[in-house]
C-alpha cells in the first residue's frame, strides 16, 4: 500500500466546468483558512483503500492512522511505502507487527500514486464548492471515503501505475 496525507479545506480554486455556449459559469469562492487532513493508504493491486479524517498531520496523527490500518487488516502484513515526512520517520512512531514501512526518494511526489488519488478526490468531491464550515469539508470527506473504499475497481484504476503493478505481479 502506498501511503499518503492531505489537507483539505475552505479555500476554494475555481476549475474548470461545463457551461452551454455563450453561457458563462458562475461558480463560488472562499478563502478561509480552516483545514482537516485525509491520511489515506491506497492498494495499486486491488484498489483497497483506508481513509481517515484526522485534525493535524504529526507523528499522533500518524500513529492513530498506523493503529487503525493494522487492525482493519490484521490477519495481513502491510508493505507500506511512505514519503519521508519528518513524522513518518519519528523516533516516537509505533508501528504495528503488521506493517513494514519503506520510503520512497524524497521529493519525488510522481512515485507516489496517493497523490493522484487526492486529485481525484478534489476534482469529483471538492470542484467549484463552498463551504459553510468545518463540518461540511468533512461531511463530503466522509462521502468521498465511503464511495473510493466501495469503489475500488476505481482507485485501483487511478493508483495501478504500470510500473507498481507489473513489478509487484512479478515478485509474486
Amino acid at each position: 500500500m502506498f501511503q499518503d496525507e492531505a489537507r483539505f479545506g475552505r479555500i476554494t480554486d475555481p476549475k474548470r466546468c461545463w457551461a452551454p455556449k455563450g453561457c458563462r459559469p458562475i461558480v463560488k469562492k472562499q478563502f478561509v483558512r480552516e483545514y482537516t487532513y485525509l491520511f489515506g493508504a491506497f492498494s495499486p493491486l486491488d484498489g483497497v483503500n483506508d481513509l481517515i479524517i484526522l485534525p493535524e498531520v504529526s507523528f499522533n496523527t500518524m500513529n492513530i492512522f498506523l493503529e487503525i490500518l493494522s487492525n482493519r487488516h490484521s490477519q495481513e502484513l502491510i508493505l507500506l511505502f511512505c514519503d519521508q515526512a519528518s513524522f513518518h520517520r519519528n523516533k516516537e512512531l509505533k508501528i504495528p507487527e503488521n506493517i513494514i514501512i519503506k520510503y520512497i526518494p524524497p521529493y519525488s511526489p510522481e512515485l507516489n500514486p496517493s497523490e493522484d488519488m487526492w486529485g481525484e478526490i478534489r476534482e469529483k468531491y471538492f470542484g467549484n464548492c463552498a463551504f459553510k464550515n468545518m463540518n461540511a469539508v468533512e461531511d463530503r470527506l466522509v462521502e468521498a471515503s465511503l464511495f473510493y473504499e466501495n469503489h475500488t475497481n476505481i482507485v485501483q484504476s487511478v493508483t495501478g501505475f504500470d510500473w507498481i503493478v507489473n513489478t509487484l505481479l512479478i515478485a509474486n
